[in-house]
């Protein structure tokens, strides 16, 4: 950690002040789109680590993993500023909250023996394929009216949190796909995907940092492959700013908010791709 040790006053404030950044719009984004701000929080904390001298395979797990830790912190904070607002499907979530939980406690245990390359590849590819179905799909596609109740769906509620848990994100980007497919209101599917949040981070964060728990070339203040020097910054940001994005999620309508969420998946899946 020679890159660390050798900071200046300045180098470190610049450090502080990119962290802050993500944190804001982490939680900004969370509350806007119901994503937990994880799309924003790996990328940006990737290229932190790696200029901080952080080997690819290694900071690729911490940014998953510092990521997974601050979306808890998020998601509580979005999911009650929608909460204010009814927005939010309680019965959905009490549902299919145990399949997501299992799914993403499943997917940290996979995490584990993926390398960080394999990882980072995964992300940019969902994310990229995600945005071009949100830019493509028509507006009123839907595949059932409502939310089904079989034993199916459980298993697709289960494979969000998986997949979830690998690219270290809030249950948003796939669950409000998965809503809006099944009729709901893309308002009501991102109030309700922040909800997601708490069920995929806890097992998710649990998991990063038993399995991270021996890895060598680990940053300062990691605690297996959770980085709670970062975390310190990123949850109360993201927090502070999760308000923000609701209030603006409801004011926006929900054309202008689907090409929002579109464009975020784009973004950062080009990002996590092209480093």
């Amino acid at each position: 950690m020679a890159f660390i040790d050798g900071l200046s006053p300045g180098e470190m404030l610049m450090l502080i002040a990119a962290l802050t950044g993500a944190g804001l719009l982490a939680g900004l984004s969370g509350g806007l789109l119901g994503i937990g701000g994880g799309i924003v929080i790996v990328p940006i904390f990737v290229e932190i680590l790696r200029l901080a001298g952080v080997e690819i395979g290694v900071a690729v797990h911490v940014a998953v993993g510092t990521s997974l830790a601050t979306i808890i912190f998020n998601s509580v904070r979005s999911v009650a500023a929608h909460a204010r607002r009814d927005a939010v499907d309680w019965p959905l979530l009490r549902r299919y909250g145990p399949a997501v939980f299992a799914g993403a406690a499943l997917g940290s245990v996979a995490a584990a023996v993926i390398s960080g390359e394999g990882l980072k590849a995964f992300f940019g590819v969902v994310c990229v394929a995600f945005a071009a179905y949100v830019a493509l799909a028509p507006m009123r596609w839907v595949l059932t009216p409502e939310v089904p109740r079989h034993l199916l769906s459980h298993a697709v509620a289960a494979l969000l949190g998986f997949v979830s848990a690998l690219m270290g994100i809030g249950g948003g980007t796939f669950g409000v796909t998965a809503m809006t497919l099944c009729g709901v209101a893309i308002h009501r599917a991102v109030a309700t995907g922040a909800g997601l949040g708490v069920l995929i981070g806890a097992p998710a964060t649990l998991g990063f940092v038993v399995f991270g728990w021996n890895a060598s070339g680990l940053p300062p203040f990691s605690l297996g492959y959770v980085n709670w020097a970062a975390l310190a910054i990123l949850a109360p940001t993201s927090v502070i700013a999760a308000p923000w994005g609701a209030r603006l999620a409801h004011a926006l309508p929900a054309r202008t908010l689907r090409v929002v969420f579109g464009g975020f998946l784009a973004a950062s899946g080009l990002r996590m791709l092209l480093s």
